[in-house]
């Protein structure tokens, strides 16, 4: 990291300002061979300055830079940054000359990286920028804030503290023995804190499980029979023809994907191809690829028709989704009722073609995943998969521990799965870490973050 980079910052196109953000120990340096304003390098850290970006004399571009100085800074580095006008030419025309006078061009993430690697955020914060940057709801964009801030690395600072004073008992248990003021620690103590601890990683896996809800949103599958009115319902919850609509059975024959966003919940739409019996070859490939996502998704919305009888058909998708999040839709309620739908789950009378009680499906929602419930004040959650894996075999570690101590293990063997416990939490936040993670990591960064 001894080389000076430099990137646009902002989304390339036309627009009022693009930024330019140099970053390293030459970025003052460089940026000054550039900028028409000379006073620029000796002026004190976080001040802006108005001049031109100058080319042998030619001028590029009205610019006001901001200079910021380490150790201050997002990186940790001199940092500046070059606001100006926003045509993609001027912009590209900065930066050429930038990579000109000594600047590498950055690779995607790069900056956060450094920011990193120098110890200015750890690894959930950095990737709280990233879930910053992508955050499509406002209860998404709290959380990744908090993660940016420092709130989900507490959870996981505080567990580490706990097992520190475990470990740190053990050692002097196994190498001070003569002093007799220490705590004696025991077979028992460590179980109950083990116990402590298992709770507590239980707890952040099942928050954060909600924080991925949010982040990523409910996958949700439409699946029945044709004609149920399916491709109504998609139209209707998102508000605009999507799918094709006709009363010829099997229009759909292939998925139809949608995104509605309601009270901060994102739901991931899926319309499926009816599903039923046919010779028909490309229609039976869509029905075997409807019942294919049955199994993949976190949210089935089940179609039958309010005015017809339940079919065989209709039985086997029943049967197929018991044990599974799903919510019976019986459309057409406007219709004379002929269906008996004694014995159905989670029911939701429906007109889609008229509109009628769709907010009767989201309240159905909110029920099933409990998202009235989710903490909203202080969403301290890890969101990311690789966090939530680590945490998982934090879990299975803690088993090993307790299983150690059932079976009479001495306390330095003990020590042995405590300290990979202490290590994999350390992983969560990036205190240990190896090069191609990080690197495979921070290359989802979009270039210039």
């Amino acid at each position: 990291m001894n080389d000076t980079i430099a990137a646009i910052a902002t989304a390339q196109g036309v627009g009022a300002i693009a930024i330019i953000r140099v970053s390293g120990d030459e970025a003052i340096d460089i940026v000054s061979k550039i900028f028409s304003n000379k006073k620029f390098i000796d002026a004190p850290s976080h001040t802006i300055h108005y001049g031109y970006i100058v080319d042998n004399g030619e001028k590029i571009d009205e610019v006001l830079v901001s200079l910021m100085r380490t150790p201050k800074t997002f990186t940790k580095e001199d940092v500046v940054e070059i606001n100006t006008h926003g045509g993609i030419n001027t912009t590209n025309k900065v930066l050429e000359l930038l990579l000109s006078h000594g600047c590498r061009l950055a690779m995607p993430g790069e900056f956060t990286k450094r920011a990193f690697l120098n110890g200015r955020i750890d690894l959930t914060e950095a990737e709280g920028v990233m879930d910053l940057i992508n955050a499509k709801t406002d209860k998404a964009r709290t959380m990744a804030l908090n993660q940016v801030g420092g709130k989900a690395s507490n959870l996981i600072k505080n567990l580490r503290s706990d097992l520190a004073s475990i470990l740190a008992n053990i050692e002097v248990n196994l190498n001070y023995p003569e002093y007799e003021d220490i705590e004696e620690m025991t077979t028992l103590k460590i179980k109950d804190s083990m116990g402590d601890l298992e709770e507590k990683v239980n707890q952040i896996i099942r928050a954060s499980k909600n924080g991925e809800l949010l982040k990523e949103g409910i996958k949700t599958v439409i699946v029945g029979r044709p004609n149920v009115g399916k491709s109504s319902l998609l139209n209707t919850l998102i508000g605009k023809e999507k799918a094709i609509v006709t009363e010829i059975q099997g229009t759909t024959r292939d998925s139809v994907e949608a995104t509605l966003i309601f009270d901060n919940i994102i739901l991931n739409l899926i319309d499926t191809a009816g599903i039923r019996k046919t010779n028909d070859l490309v229609e039976s490939i869509g029905v075997e690829k409807s019942l294919s996502l049955i199994d993949e998704a976190d949210l089935v919305l089940l179609v039958l028709n309010y005015n017809e009888k339940l079919s065989d058909d209709d039985y086997k998708l029943i049967d197929k989704l018991k044990g599974k999040n799903y919510i019976t839709i019986i459309n057409k309620c406007d219709l004379p009722k002929v269906i008996d739908d004694s014995g159905l789950e989670n029911i939701v009378y429906v007109s889609a073609y008229k509109g009628t009680n769709i907010k009767g499906i989201e309240d159905k929602i909110k029920e099933l995943f409990n998202l009235e419930k989710i903490e909203t004040d202080d969403m301290s959650y890890l969101g990311s998969a690789r966090s939530l894996a680590i945490l998982n075999e934090v879990k299975e570690a803690i088993v090993d521990v307790n299983n150690g101590l059932e079976l009479g293990f001495t306390l330095d063997m003990i020590e042995i799965d405590l300290k990979r416990i202490w290590n994999l939490l350390g992983s969560i936040i990036g205190d240990n870490y190896d090069d191609e993670l990080i690197d495979e990591l921070f290359s989802r960064f979009c270039v210039g973050k």
